[in-house]
Parts: C-alpha cells; structure tokens; sequence
C-alpha cells in the first residue's frame, strides 16, 4: 500500500514537476486528434524559435534557406526543412551546442538505435521525466498504475547491466521492480529468472521482444510454470506475430507492443483494441515520410523525430533509422492519437556461446557506445567459436581500443574467437536497411 507513494516521491525528489506531468498526460490521452495537434503546434514553435536564437546549427541552416521561425508554425511546414542524420550531427556536434546550456540541467546519453550508428546526445533533466511520465501513461492503456510490480528482461537500453549495483538496487526498491539480464541466458540463468518471477509475483512483464520470445520458448519446451501477470509489454525491437503467440502461451496474457526512441523523443504504446500504437503527441512529433521527404497520411515510410522539450540538443526532423506504417484509422478505444500499425526493421537477434550460453544481440551494440571512431559496425557469427567483427571507420579510431572490445566479448565466451575486418561500407538489405547482428550459425 506504501509502494504508490514511495515510487511518486523518489520521481518527486528527481523532477518535482514529474506528477503534475503525469496527471496532465493521462487526462489529455482522451483529447481529440485536432486539439492534440494544436497543443504540439503550440510547443513546436516554442521550439523553433529557440532553436534558432541559441543553437548555431539551427541559426545558419535557416539562413542558408532564407526561413524565418515564424515560417514554421504547423506539423505540415517541418517539411520545408531538410531531414537531420546522425552524420550531419556528428559532423557538426558543437553547432548544436546551444548557447545557454550552461543553464540547462542534463545527462550525456549515447545511443547505436536501431541502426547500429552509434551517436552521443545530450538529454535534458526535464525531458528525461517527460520520458518515464509518457512511458507510464502508455503502461495504463494495458491497465498498469504507478508502483505496481513489474519485472524486466532486457538488456543496457532498459537500464540493466549499466550502472553501479547500488542503483540497480535503489531502482528496484522504489520503482517496484525486479531487473532480468537478457545478456545472460543460459539453462541455469532462466531457471532462476522464473524462480525470481514467481517469488516476487509481478503485475506486468517488460522486455525486449526477442529476449521474451526466446525465454517463453524455454518455458513451453521446459513444462516451466510461471505466475500469470496482467500483461506483457514488449519494446526496443519488432514484435513478429509468432513472438506474440509464444508470449501469450507462456504467460496466459495479452501482449502489448510499445515504440520508443529516446533520442528522438519518440513513444508509441499499444491500448486493448490491439489497432496499432498510439502515437504520443505531447512530448514530440512522429512523421512518416516517403523517399522525398514528403509525409505521409497512410503507408509505409521512414519514421522521422522532432523532440519538442529537449532543449539541451534540439533534434528537428531527425532520420530515426526506423521505418513505419501510418494509418489514418481512429481506435475503438475512445484515444484521439494517431496510430502507428506496424514497426519495421527493428529486430535483434540473440548469437550463442560454445559453452551453451545464448547472448542478446544488445549486448554487442551497448560496447560500441563507449567506442569512439566506429561509424558503422556489424557483428556476424557464422560459426558457433567465431565472432565476425566488421567496422567501418573514422580518422580518429584507435587501434588500441580493439583490446577493450575483445576483453568485453571475452566476458560472456573465453572460447569465442574474435576476428576484425575493416570495411568501406556494409551492405545493405534490398529495402535500404542494414542489420547490425546476424547469426548465420
């Protein structure tokens, strides 16, 4: 009875604007589409003219295309500017430096996405809590309230394996949940990752799709009982509809899918109807764009990010890597917000040890945060002792950083040979998009 209280007040002691927030969020889910679409053109030229009058980058792109602030002022008008790339970022990171950020509280997040592009972002305090408020409200559309228990099978991208074990800790106490590695899976890891599930009895489960998928799969094929929570929420990749069923059969709920991009500001949260993903509005802008930049009403295009409360990094029609299918349906369930049918291109994949260990993909891609100098990169395993490295490099790649990535892949196989191979390019799929995990074996 205490757990709503505790879970509000260390949000509280964070960002005391964080329940207000909260409570603002979860009435305005009910508002119709064209007044949620007024309030983010209200906020989006909040965010222009600020961009323009303290960010460098901004200023002499809208001096270079004769734009004033003031020509931004709909959803519709982003279309006059150009998409931003993690390339142009890179290329030009102090431009996007803004002018006061010394006044500005934030964190320094690095982020591979789902591109396997690794970036380095600056996110501000406030929007950090933005983040957990808009996550929490998509949480209810599955019937979630805040302190209820939850346990997570994820990786570093939910905040597991990262930080000192006195936070990981403190989280679980005063969020009320219970973090599971799915970097480490093997036999005697999912063992006791159900005994922890049916000791602590969790309302709702969280993880990435894959991860869930495959410890669903050792469940059914090991006749491993486990308590039924209310729900299942999976996030951070695509969730195949085989993934779903296995899910649902193990744990004897519904699944529900989420879409998320902190870099972007991007959140998407699946209700009961099961129609698609609610787009949330408050905290950014969701386009849909074709080849030529154009954004789409209905279809299949590139999933394209405007932040509208990151004022430490500004990120303006920013290229997320993702593709998605927009629909113009309007949702049963009585939410005005427009719903993304599908996600596609977001799947990891999880490579095995040859002492019989299975290890998430996520792993391989969380080493790369801390590398400095690797544009793109590719991990490829062909043979169950051989990992394939491929890199594709910048001037300032140090050799010497080959060491620490060896020591790390060592960490979960001594048996896993690694072998690095420098490359021009990697190649891409026939839609465009290249996977920066495969297993081959």
């Amino acid at each position: 009875m205490f757990q709503k209280p505790l879970f509000i007040t260390a949000h509280q002691l964070g960002e005391r604007g964080f329940y207000p927030l909260y409570k603002k969020l979860v009435d305005s889910q009910w508002k119709s589409y064209p007044e949620q679409k007024k309030d983010q053109e209200k906020q989006l030229k909040h965010v222009i003219v600020f961009a323009y009058k303290n960010v460098p980058y901004y200023h002499k792109l809208f001096n270079k295309l004769k734009l004033e602030p003031s020509d931004i002022r709909k959803i519709e008008d982003l279309e006059k500017l150009p998409i931003l790339t993690k390339d142009t970022i890179k290329q030009n990171f102090e431009d996007f430096k803004p002018v006061n950020l010394s006044s500005i509280k934030y964190y320094l997040n690095s982020t591979g996405g789902s591109t396997g592009n690794p970036l380095q972002f600056r996110l501000s305090k406030y929007d950090r809590f933005f983040n957990g408020a808009s996550l929490y409200r998509g949480w209810g559309y599955a019937g979630y309230e805040l302190g209820d228990k939850m346990v997570f099978l994820a990786g570093s991208s939910l905040d597991i394996g990262s930080g000192s074990f006195v936070v990981q800790k403190a989280h679980e106490i005063v969020r009320n949940l219970r973090k599971l590695s799915s970097y480490d899976m093997s036999t005697e890891d999912m063992q006791q990752y159900a005994k922890t599930i049916n000791s602590f009895k969790p309302q709702f489960i969280r993880g990435y799709a894959s991860s869930l998928n495959f410890f669903s799969e050792f469940l059914s094929e090991n006749k491993i009982d486990v308590i039924t929570p209310q729900a299942v929420f999976t996030a951070a990749e695509k969730l195949i509809p085989h993934m779903r069923k296995n899910i649902e059969n193990a744990f004897g709920c519904e699944v529900f899918d989420g879409y998320g991009l902190n870099d972007g500001g991007l959140g998407a949260y699946e209700c009961k109807e099961h129609n698609g993903l609610h787009i949330d509005t408050e905290r950014s802008i969701l386009e849909v764009v074709d080849e030529n930049g154009s954004q789409l009403e209905n279809g299949t295009g590139r999933i394209i990010a405007t932040s509208l409360h990151n004022y430490a990094m500004p990120f303006i029609r920013y290229e997320t890597g993702d593709m998605g299918h927009i629909v113009s349906d309007v949702c049963g369930c009585g939410r005005g917000s427009r719903l993304l049918k599908e996600v596609l291109g977001r799947q990891q994949e999880i490579l095995q040890t040859p002492e019989g260990k299975f290890v998430y993909g996520g792993f391989f891609s969380r080493i790369f945060w801390e590398i400095s100098g690797v544009k793109e990169f590719q991990i490829i395993q062909k043979k169950l002792n051989t990992i394939t490295i491929k890199m594709v490099l910048e001037e300032n790649f140090d050799e010497n950083q080959l060491d620490i990535i060896r020591k790390i892949i060592k960490s979960k196989s001594e048996q896993w040979e690694i072998e690095f191979i420098y490359v021009d390019e990697i190649e891409r799929t026939k839609a465009g998009k290249y996977k920066f995990i495969l297993s081959e074996l």
